[in-house]
Parts: structure tokens; sequence; C-alpha cells
């Protein structure tokens, strides 16, 4: 409810039927060496046109972009009554319903939520989300490790997001987890072959989808390579390619988990946050899933009611118990992801992920056709990114399109040195072909510019 000031005249009045000459007097019980001082530093108070210009000034100071960058967070289009309904006050300050049976309305929400990513997923069952899809993917694997049983070793390809890999290991390291990770091939995704070699006496493959070079790998070959191997098997997805390609219950015998980051169904780019994991498996292996699981059921009455049917937490739990200590559902971001996807439906979700598709190639088509710039993996089967080279340093590059107020993609040389030319660009269904054209305009004068100068380090690999 939007916050509504009181005058002087209704201040008094409250306080005359409550009895009392001030506010000052509602507080007089708590004694005075209790109470704080003054704040210090704290400016005059502005009046409502004030703040607004303010608020104005230090939100032009970011800027506005055209948007290139992908690598993990994609602007994608929001429809205005996600946020307008996320924002009600019975979701925006709702929290964790510790008390489940006053919270109907939040579990539902909840339950919804988990319907639609156990569907999407192709899996039998979901939680209430997690924190985010790099350390969702350390829960995934943690419960991997549980359910085998025996091994502590990860077979994790190169080609997973390089950020999630490195919270992985912060996340696993302390708790004997080997992360064996198999180099991608000059292709940019894993040989089946060389996972298959690693993949003895190992206790789980992740296998992303898309990669982080937006490459498609051998999806049901790995599952298989892992089912075969006695592994269980541990699908890293972007939700919106679930939408159109084949989601990870159907990768050859179906994977075990599936998890991956939310950003993509609702969240705005906001300076980096908030996202939130998510995060689906088999029914058979439920028990050991991270976080929380509502359920629905019927009351004493024979009417439908929502319950925590699980809650794994070691705050509900004994801490020997416990599947988890920083899993959470992240209650507002899915509860916009949930009015998203139903909004949008199953045709409206896969006709987003169509048209990402569609803009990527027609942008990886149109900047390849500048010279000093090339596909990386030409031919190669991708689904909303692709890796570019450039004849020129990819740092100078970025500048010089961020001073005409564009994005124009990631530098994946420090991640991957073998790709210090590369340039990973991603283009959603928010592009538009002006915008292509434009940032097209763009880099062929940046590029020619850099191409007179005297030759760069930069060679192929």
């Amino acid at each position: 409810m939007p916050f509504i000031p009181h005058t002087k005249a209704d201040v008094e009045r409250m306080l005359a039927t409550i009895g009392v000459d001030s506010v000052e007097k509602l507080f007089e019980e708590i004694p005075q060496s209790l109470r704080s001082a003054p704040l210090a530093g704290v400016p005059d108070a502005l009046n409502e046109q004030q703040v607004l210009r303010l608020m104005r000034e230090r939100a032009e100071q970011d800027g506005r972009f055209l948007n290139f960058l992908g690598a993990g967070a994609y602007e994608h289009h929001i429809p205005a009554a996600v946020w307008e309904l996320t924002t009600r006050g019975e979701f925006y300050t709702a929290y964790t319903p510790y008390q489940p049976e006053a919270s109907q309305g939040t579990l539902q929400m909840l339950y919804e939520f988990q319907s639609m990513i156990a569907s999407l997923t192709g899996m039998e069952v979901a939680n209430a989300s997690l924190y985010d899809g790099a350390s969702g993917l350390a829960e995934a694997i943690l419960m991997a490790v549980r359910l085998h049983g025996g091994s502590r070793r990860i077979v994790l390809p190169e080609t997973v997001h390089p950020v999630y890999r490195k919270v992985v290991h912060t996340i696993v390291r302390a708790q004997s987890i080997e992360l064996d990770v198999v180099p991608s091939g000059d292709d940019g995704v894993v040989d089946p072959a060389e996972v298959a070699a690693r993949m003895r006496g190992a206790a789980a493959l992740v296998i992303p989808m898309p990669n982080f070079f937006g490459r498609l790998e051998a999806l049901g070959e790995l599952a298989t390579v892992a089912k075969e191997a006695g592994a269980l098997s541990i699908g890293l997805v972007n939700p919106v390619a679930c939408a159109w390609l084949a989601p990870p219950g159907e990768w050859g015998p179906g994977c075990d988990i599936a998890v991956g980051e939310g950003q993509p169904l609702g969240a705005p780019l906001s300076s980096g946050g908030p996202y939130f994991g998510f995060l689906a498996a088999r029914q058979a292996h439920v028990r050991q899933m991270p976080g929380r699981i509502v359920g629905r059921t019927v009351d004493i009455d024979g009417k439908e009611a929502f319950t925590l049917t699980l809650q794994a937490r070691e705050q509900h739990i004994r801490r020997s118990k416990a599947t988890s200590n920083i899993c959470t559902n992240q209650g507002l971001l899915v509860t916009a992801a949930t009015i998203h996807m139903a909004l949008l439906g199953p045709a409206g979700l896969r006709g987003v992920a169509m048209a990402s598709h569609a803009n990527t190639a027609r942008l990886v088509a149109r900047l390849t056709r500048i010279p000093g710039v090339r596909n990386a993996f030409p031919g190669a089967p991708i689904f909303h990114e692709a890796l570019l080279r450039l004849d020129v340093p990819v740092g100078d590059v970025l500048r010089a399109l961020e001073a005409q107020g564009i994005l124009g993609g990631y530098a994946v040389g420090e991640h991957y040195p073998r790709w210090a030319d590369g340039l990973l660009v991603c283009a959603t269904e928010a592009k538009t072909d002006a915008d292509i054209e434009l940032f097209a305009t763009h880099l062929e004068r940046i590029v020619s510019k850099r191409r007179l100068d005297p030759p760069c380090a930069y060679k192929d690999s």
C-alpha cells in the first residue's frame, strides 16, 4: 500500500484518541541510556520535487546502454503486469512461510512455481528455489554426492560458466569433493569420448545447455555416458532454452537433477541482481533435495490446501540431517517468475526462445561481414549467444563501443586464454534489426580504425 503522510491535525487527533500528549510519550518507558543519539551526517530533509530530481540524476549516472552482453545475465522483455503484481503488498512484504497454515496465498504461488519448473525441465519434482544459479549448481553437486554414496569426484566440463565453476569450487572444496574439469575442444564443446574416459568412479557429470559459448553439447550422448558409468547426471540449463529445446528430463535416459538460474524469467538487469536459482529432480531423489517443497492437500473439511511438505534446511531439522545450510527460497523473484511464465504460457516462452535464437543468428551474420570479425565456431548449433574472434584487442573495442552507449559483449580471454581474441555476444527477443545495424555500424568503424594501428599481440591459438 502506498505511504500516506499524516498532517499535524491527524497526529493530534490520534494522540487524543489514545490519551497521550505527544509521540515521545509513547516511548517514555525506554530508559534514556538505551536511546540512540541523533543521527550524524544526515542532510536536511528534501521536499518531494527535490527528492525526485535527485533520484533521476542518480539513475542517469548509470546510463542507458544498448545491450548485447549476456554471459549469464539476459535482457528479456518483461510485461508490465509482472512487477505491477509482484510489488503488491501481499507479495512484496511477505517472508518465508514459517507458519505455513497462515500463508496459503504464498504457498499456492510457490506450488505453482514448482509445477511450472518441473514441467519446463521435464522433471518430476522441483523445490521452492535457491539463492542463484551458481550456488544452485553447488547444491546439485552436493545432492549428487549424497545420492551416489561412494565417489566424491565430479566431472565438470570447461564449458560450464567460469564463474559458476569458481563458486562451486569455493563451496565444495572443504568437503573433499574433487572437480575433474574436462577441457573443451577447438569447436567449443567437450568430446563425449574424453568425458567417458573420465567417468570411471565418478559420482556425477554436469551437462550445460547451452554452454558458456552458447554452443549445444551432445546432450543425450553425455547423459548416456553418465548413466552407463553408474553416475548421476546434472543438467545445468537456461530455462528459456528449455521452452524450445529438449529439457534435461529428455536427454538420452534423462538427467537425474536439473538446475539453473531463473533470472531470464521476469527478473530485470538491476546492477547484478538479485537473482534466484531453481532445482528439479526425479521423484526418487526428493529426500536429498535442498530447500523447501510445497505440496497440495486437503484440510479437515475436504477443501484444497497447501503446506510445506519438505523442509530440509538446518533451521527446521537436526543439523546432521540437513541437506543444506545456505539454501533459501527467493520468494519475491520467484513470484515474478511465476507471474511471468503464467502470462507468457508455453507458446509465449517458446516464442521468446525462438526469437532470441533468430536475432542472434542475424547478429552473427551481420557482424561477421565486417573485415576482422569472424565466427569462432562457424556452422555450429547455438542458442542465443555466439563467440566471435576479432583481429584487434577485444578490450579496446569494448571500451570504444561503451563510449557510444553500447555494451558490445563479454571478453572471454580472462577465463579462456586460447580465445584471448574472443568476444561473446548475445541477442534476445528484445533486440530489433535497427539495434543490430547500429551495433554493426559502430563495430565496423572501430575495428577498421584499430586495424590501421600497428599489429596487436592477439593471434589465433
